[in-house]
């Protein structure tokens, strides 16, 4: 991490900040909206572009204070991790894991919950207790359009039922933060369930606006494989012969662990895929750009963490329902306890990194390759996101030389050719497109 901070002086970027545009073209938008909430609707629109993915354009210039403002909070211009101050308060710090308060493999007390969640429903039965404890008002979480169940759009639920309907992975574009500044204007305490990166934007926000550390009592992560674009949903639908219009249910995955891509449409028609069926070809994947660079895919930042936990290494079938529960801090072992102790969370038994990394082995990968990554796509000339606190060159140290050498050269290669990048964001022409 220190090689990299130290090629990455801050001072050019803060007298040239990065315009909208050249954080989409240069791949480092990941489309959580913050932006669109700091510049309010009037100035930034979200669209949906024809690769699938949701990127704000500029309605509007935008003045210097507020690109200024935009790349101080993107969790595409500023990564950061736990403050160091924080390491000598948490029982465990690992170079690849991070902070560690408690590491168990467990699930929802519910049988029902677990079920109809991703994996053991751990998120779902957090939020749903939080509610119900009286912990926060609301949580902001992500869920299934509901007028177009194939999209994910922004949710606000109020109780447990609310919760429950909003269960089950998403696997596509998804402006979780598009509306933050209203849901910090609402002054009631809250929760947010979402992506690492998107938490990582709003404790970049913290720093700026201290409402969200007065309103946001917990920032809860799912462990993140990456977030595909929409076009590996609309393949599924061409599989089948299938117009995005006709469909009543689009569920990426849930009623079991994984459970089925199941697909219905509104004349009475059910499709199924399964999870393997749905993944089995990694070129069509379509994983945003902004994830091939993801130093954070494990919620560093966030309270509690949770993985899938397939034990057979992959889901081949239907495994036990199961979650890894990486607790990060100390208001995090506290809701965990609370959790456990009134039944919302089993534990099935303790864990530890080794095992954690065995499980989810493709992160550990990821997390040592980031930093030369992040090294090649400099090499190549093209802005790279400022890092701090979150051990990326102790993490490429565990690699060999050769190894760090071929991610960074593969890195500025494609980063030369542009397919680190992507084309300036446009709405869809022929296509409905979704209203943010």
């Amino acid at each position: 991490m220190g090689l990299l901070e130290a090629n990455q002086d801050t001072m050019p970027r803060a007298a040239h900040p990065l315009s909208l545009g050249e954080i989409v073209e240069n791949g480092l938008c990941i489309g959580c909206g913050l932006c669109r909430s700091i510049a309010t609707p009037d100035a930034i629109e979200m669209v949906m572009t024809p690769e699938g993915r949701e990127r704000p354009v500029a309605r509007q210039a935008l003045d210097r204070p507020t690109l200024m403002r935009i790349n101080a909070v993107c969790p595409g211009t500023r990564i950061a991790g736990p403050p160091p101050a924080r390491s000598g308060e948490t029982t465990l710090m690992d170079t690849v894991w991070g902070p560690v308060e408690r590491l168990v493999l467990g699930r929802a007390g519910d049988p029902s919950v677990r079920f109809i969640g991703s994996g053991g429903g751990v998120l779902t039965a957090l939020g749903q207790f939080l509610l119900s404890s009286g912990r926060v008002k609301f949580v902001l979480h992500v869920a299934a359009s509901h007028s177009q169940p194939m999209r994910s759009e922004t949710r606000l639920s109020f109780d447990a039922a609310s919760m429950l309907e909003g269960a089950g992975s998403r696997y596509g574009p998804a402006a979780t933060l598009v509306d933050f500044g209203d849901i910090l204007d609402r002054g009631e305490p809250f929760a947010l369930i979402a992506k690492p990166c998107d938490i990582t934007a709003v404790r970049n926000l913290a720093r700026l606006d201290p409402r969200v550390d007065e309103y946001m009592r917990y920032a809860l992560a799912f462990v993140c494989g990456g977030a595909s674009d929409l076009s590996k949903s609309e393949q599924v639908l061409q599989r089948f012969g299938l117009a995005e219009d006709e469909l009543a249910l689009f569920r990426h995955r849930g009623h079991g662990n994984p459970g089925l891509n199941r697909i219905e449409t509104r004349d009475g028609r059910a499709f199924e895929l399964s999870y393997r069926q749905l993944w089995e070809d990694e070129d069509k994947w379509m994983i945003q750009p902004r994830c091939k660079i993801c130093p954070d895919a494990i919620g560093q930042v966030a309270d509690i963490a949770v993985s899938d936990a397939w034990l057979n290494g992959g889901p081949a079938v239907e495994d036990e329902a199961l979650n890894g529960i990486i607790v990060r801090t100390r208001r995090g072992l506290e809701l965990f306890d609370a959790a456990v102790e009134t039944g919302a969370l089993e534990i099935k038994r303790e864990t530890g990194i080794a095992e954690i990394s065995e499980l989810q082995s493709h992160q550990v990968r990821k997390r040592r390759a980031v930093w030369a990554r992040l090294k090649g796509m400099a090499i190549a000339g093209k802005p790279v996101p400022f890092v701090t606190d979150l051990a990326l060159g102790d993490c490429a140290l565990q690699n060999s030389l050769a190894e760090n050498l071929a991610e960074g050269r593969g890195a500025r290669d494609r980063a030369h050719r542009g397919r680190l990048g992507e084309p300036p964001a446009a709405p869809r022409k022929s296509r409905t497109v979704q209203s943010c």
